[in-house]
């Protein structure tokens, strides 16, 4: 079914351009009707719910964020955690208590969970309420699914194997930094993650299209660009005679967009030829998220990393070495299974040579379906938490510390918004991703302004303009 008045975008697949229906600017047939758009998880479903809203949008819907007043609510779900599954199906009990009151309410649930054959088979047989469930690779085919939706539960999580999608609509929460895609899915199967079965195999996108993505946010006055992908440092390795990422990072540089960042990655594929680009560029930003997940080397062969101990210490080493005031910041996951003591104590060896600013903690969560969910796991859930909680004293001692070096110095700080905590003070972040709480007015949002700091905290800074 081809829908009326749509714009064409084009998917490319290997050599080939296919064209879809993918925006519907002219339609007013729910100019009367509000959306209600909760996310979970990552950047990725961050920016995947800019594109749901758009869509939304192209069909004449208006946003809300009051649930109640909602004629359609979309769940853009996450599936790296067993937490997440649970917040959103809790979620979903106000939904279904809400449906029975409007009954011509549409319910949508999409996301990695929504890739999920365990979660389909849940939602058949306890959640008939759910109209529509779409997975990451069938966002396009939202507005069809809307108009053709007769409140029969109808599930589309098929999957476009090769295939990437160009010229897609956003409705972008900042007008001052922006999330750009230049690949989807990974192919590192760590045994512990579930995103290659969610989202897919690594497929890159063109980099002239990157380019010219970032170029019409500098047009439109945009001050930074974060560049997105599950790895980003393995960006174009799938695709013939495609940039490197760092002569991407270098390329996009060179748009005039005051910063550049990239998250996430991996330090497999982390090259010495990055390094250099990044302490070249001085829009390139000193902010460096680079995954740890363990200190043992035993853990981290279970856990396929591809990397030892002493590989990455080597690599995070020639990082602070050769990027000028450069921060790096992680993630740590304690109580794999299996994991001892002495491994433990190797993950707290590597966290006291690195003394990372920040780092994402967790506790193990098998994801069904992975590897590792078969692994027999003989620690308590006890002394999984006694772990974690040692392990985040250690980590807020150095976040704190490498906070304090900043105190009377002057720093550069994107202003975003207003502190939701007191009107008079605006918030923003260094060039090395530290969070800065000043006084100001909100004239000064989508500003970059040099803030002295005054006080450095454990998770941001205090500072005067």
């Amino acid at each position: 079914m081809h829908l009326p008045n749509l714009k064409e975008a084009r998917i490319r697949t290997k050599n080939e351009v296919e064209y879809v229906y993918l925006d519907n600017k002219n339609s007013q047939e729910f100019s009367n009707k509000k959306y209600y758009l909760k996310t979970y998880g990552c950047q990725m479903n961050v920016h995947d719910s800019e594109e749901i809203a758009a869509r939304l949008e192209s069909l004449g819907f208006t946003k809300t964020t009051k649930l109640e007043d909602a004629d359609i609510v979309i769940l853009n779900t996450c599936a790296i955690r067993e937490n997440a599954h649970d917040k959103v199906f809790g979620f979903l009990g106000r939904c279904k208590h809400l449906k029975r009151e409007k009954p011509e309410l549409l319910i949508g649930l999409c996301g990695c969970m929504a890739q999920e054959e365990s979660v389909i088979a849940e939602i058949k047989e306890h959640h008939p309420y759910i109209d529509i469930i779409f997975g990451t690779h069938n966002i396009h085919e939202l507005q069809q699914l809307i108009l053709e939706n007769k409140h029969q539960q109808e599930i589309n999580v098929y999957s476009y194997e090769g295939k990437v999608f160009e010229n897609i609509p956003y409705t972008r929460e900042s007008q001052y930094k922006a999330w750009v895609n230049i690949q989807y899915g990974c192919d590192k199967f760590c045994t512990y993650c579930i995103v290659p079965y969610t989202r897919g195999k690594q497929r890159s996108r063109k980099s002239s299209e990157i380019i010219k993505e970032v170029k019409e946010l500098v047009a439109k006055g945009y001050q930074e660009v974060t560049l997105l992908g599950q790895n980003v440092n393995a960006y174009g390795k799938e695709l013939p005679d495609e940039l490197s990422f760092a002569e991407l990072l270098e390329a996009v540089s060179k748009t005039g967009i005051a910063r550049v960042r990239f998250v996430t990655s991996h330090p497999w594929d982390f090259t010495d030829e990055m390094i250099a680009t990044i302490a070249k560029y001085e829009n390139i930003m000193p902010y460096i998220h680079l995954p740890l997940q363990s200190g043992s080397d035993r853990i981290l062969k279970l856990m396929g990393r591809r990397y030892t101990q002493k590989e990455y210490l080597e690599l995070f080493h020639k990082i602070k070495e050769q990027i000028p005031n450069v921060a790096v910041t992680t993630d740590i996951i304690v109580g794999f299974p299996n994991e001892t003591e002495e491994d433990f104590n190797e993950t707290l060896k590597v966290v006291n040579k690195c003394q990372f600013d920040g780092a994402f903690t967790f506790i193990y969560s098998p994801r069904e379906g992975t590897p590792a969910a078969k692994m027999v796991d003989t620690i308590s859930l006890a002394e999984k938490e006694q772990r974690l909680a040692k392990l985040n004293e250690i980590v807020n001692k150095y976040s704190r510390l490498n906070n304090e070096k900043y105190l009377n110095k002057k720093v550069p700080v994107l202003i975003e918004g207003i502190n939701k905590k007191d009107p008079n003070k605006v918030f923003g972040y260094t060039d090395t991703m530290k969070l800065v709480n000043v006084k100001g007015s909100k004239d000064l949002i989508g500003q970059i302004v040099d803030v002295t700091i005054t006080d450095a905290k454990s998770f941001s800074l205090d500072g005067e303009i």
